[in-house]
C-alpha cells in the first residue's frame, strides 16, 4: 500500500473515532439534560398539583371522594395539557382517574410519605415514554394517594432525529474528511516521489540529475542533504573518470616512450651483431644506441624523481629566492645565449622556507619549457616578491602559447602539447608534471595564463612560510 494512502487511511480512523465517539457524547449529554429539565418541570407542576389540593381542603371542607374528583377535573380542564393521566387513591380504592390510567404502573403506596415524591419512567404500549410520580396528601386525617402520568415522548424522538440528522453528517464528514486527508497527505509526499524519481535517475546513471525540492521542512533538508549526497557522488565519479583516464594516458604514453628507444637500441643492436656495417655505420649505430639509451636514462631518472618525491621528508631552509633566480639564470646562460635567448630577472629581496634542491630544478624546467615554446630568439621574463606566506614566482615567455583545450592536461606526465617538437627537442613530458609535484610539497599551488602567439606566463606560490 502507498504511504500516502496509509496516512489517509490513519487519519480518517482517527478523525472517524473522535467524531464518533464526540457526537455521540453530545446527543446523549444533550438527551440527559433535557431529561432531567423535564423531571424537575414535572415535580415542580406535580407539586403544585399537590399544594392546591391541600389549599382547598382548608378552605373547604370535603364531604366525600367526589369533591376530590370534582376539584382535579376543574384543575385539568384549566390546563389540559400538563398531565397525560391521573390516579387517586384512598387507601387501596381508586376514587379518581382520568387520561391514559392504563400506562399508569401500579406501585405499592406503603412507603409513600406526604412529604415524599418519587418519580420513574414508564413505557407505553406503542413506543411512548412517560414520567409517573406518586406522592401523597391528608384530606380530613385520611391520607390519599395521586399517581401522574407525564409524556415525554418527545424528549426521545428528538433524541432519535439529532442521531439520524448526525448519522448523515458524521456520514458527509468522513467522506469530506477522506478528500481532504487524500488531499493534504498527496501534497505531504509530492516531495517522496520526487526524491524516489531522484534515485532512480541516479541508479540509472544520471548523476547531474537533482530533485530541487525548495521547503522549510524536515523533507525540503533531506532533499538538501540528497542533493549534496548527489552532488559529492557526481564530483567522485567524475574524478575517478579522470583519474582512469589519467592512468590510462600515463601508461599509454610511457609504453609509446619505451617503444621508440627500445625500438631503435634493438635495430642497431642486431645490426651490429651481424657485424655487416662498415666502421662509419658502426659508428652512426653506436650514437644512435647511445642516444637512445641516454633517452630512456633522462626518462627513468625524471621518474624517479616524481616518485620519490611523495616519500621524501623535506628540510627546508631559510633561503634567498633572489640569490637562488641569478644562480640559476647564470647556469643557464651560455646555453640561452646560444638559441638567442633573452632573459631578465626582477627579484624581491627576502627569504622564505623552502628546500632549495627542489626549487632549483623547479626554475630549471620552468626555464626549458619557456625556451623550448620560443621560436629562434625571443624573451624569457622571471619576477619574483615576496608575500606574508612565502614567495611568488613568475615564468613569462613571449613563444608560441599553450591552446587552451591542453590546459587541463598539461601538468600530466608524458602530456605534450606539441610531440614531433617536444620529441625533436629530447622532451618526455615530465618537466611541468615534475614542478606541480615540487609546488604541492610545499604546500603551494601552479597556474597558467596563455595566449596562442603571443606567449605563457607560469605562476609559482610557494606557502610554506617566512622566517
Amino acid at each position: 500500500m502507498r504511504f500516502r494512502l496509509k496516512i489517509m487511511l490513519y487519519m480518517l480512523c482517527l478523525l472517524s473515532l473522535l467524531f464518533g465517539v464526540g457526537g455521540s457524547a453530545l446527543i446523549s449529554i444533550s438527551f440527559q439534560t433535557s431529561l432531567e429539565r423535564e423531571k424537575a418541570s414535572a415535580h415542580e407542576t406535580y407539586q403544585m398539583l399537590l399544594n392546591t389540593l391541600r389549599v382547598v381542603n382548608r378552605i373547604e371542607t370535603w364531604s366525600d371522594a367526589n369533591d376530590i374528583s370534582n376539584v382535579l377535573s376543574q384543575l385539568l380542564s384549566q390546563n389540559a395539557s400538563s398531565w397525560s393521566a391521573l390516579r387517586v387513591y384512598e387507601q387501596t380504592e381508586m376514587i379518581y382517574e382520568t387520561g391514559e390510567s392504563a400506562e399508569l404502573v401500579e406501585i405499592s403506596h406503603e412507603d409513600v410519605k406526604p412529604e415524599n415524591c418519587f418519580v420513574s419512567g414508564v413505557s407505553g404500549l406503542y413506543g411512548q415514554h412517560y414520567l409517573q410520580l406518586t406522592g401523597a396528601f391528608v384530606m380530613e386525617d385520611e391520607p390519599f394517594y395521586l399517581d401522574a402520568l407525564q409524556d415525554i415522548t418527545y424528549i426521545y424522538e428528538m433524541r432519535i432525529q439529532q442521531q439520524e440528522s448526525y448519522r448523515e453528517i458524521y456520514i458527509c464528514l468522513v467522506i469530506a474528511c477522506a478528500l481532504l486527508s487524500y488531499s493534504i497527505t498527496w501534497l505531504l509526499t509530492r516531495p517522496l516521489v520526487k526524491l524516489s524519481r531522484a534515485s532512480k535517475e541516479i541508479a540509472r546513471g544520471n548523476l547531474s540529475y537533482r530533485s530541487s525540492i525548495k521547503t522549510s521542512d524536515e523533507i525540503g533538508a533531506l532533499s538538501a542533504d540528497f542533493d549534496y549526497m548527489a552532488s559529492q557522488t557526481e564530483k567522485s565519479v567524475r574524478d575517478l573518470k579522470d583519474a582512469i583516464s589519467r592512468q590510462e594516458r600515463f601508461t599509454r604514453n610511457f609504453t609509446h616512450e619505451l617503444k621508440t628507444p627500445m625500438a631503435s637500441i634493438i635495430g642497431y643492436a642486431d645490426l651490429l651483431r651481424l657485424q655487416t656495417l662498415n666502421p662509419d655505420e658502426q659508428a652512426e649505430a653506436a650514437n644512435y644506441i647511445f642516444s637512445a639509451g641516454k633517452r630512456l636514462e633522462n626518462l627513468s631518472l625524471r621518474l624517479l624523481d616524481i616518485f620519490v618525491m611523495d616519500k621524501q621528508d623535506l628540510k627546508l631552509r631559510d633561503t634567498s629566492i633572489r640569490i637562488l633566480i641569478g644562480k640559476v639564470v647564470s647556469s643557464k646562460q651560455a646555453m640561452l645565449a646560444e638559441k638567442q635567448v633573452n632573459v631578465s630577472a626582477e627579484c624581491e629581496i627576502g627569504t622564505c622556507l623552502m628546500e632549495p634542491d627542489l626549487i632549483w630544478s623547479l626554475l630549471v624546467n620552468l626555464i626549458d619549457n619557456a625556451q623550448k615554446a620560443l621560436e629562434q630568439g625571443g624573451q624569457i621574463g622571471i619576477v619574483s616578491e615576496m608575500t606574508a606566506e612565502g614567495c611568488r614566482i613568475r615564468v613569462a615567455d613571449n613563444g608560441r602559447g599553450i591552446p587552451s583545450e591542453a590546459m587541463e592536461h598539461i601538468t600530466e606526465a608524458f602530456y605534450r602539447v606539441d610531440k614531433l617538437r617536444s620529441h625533436k627537442q629530447n622532451g618526455v613530458g615530465l618537466g611541468l608534471a615534475l614542478c606541480a609535484k615540487i609546488v604541492e610539497l610545499h604546500n603551494g599551488s601552479i597556474t597558467f595564463d596563455s595566449k596562442v602567439g603571443v606567449g605563457t606566463c607560469v605562476t609559482v606560490e610557494l606557502k610554506e612560510g617566512r622566517i
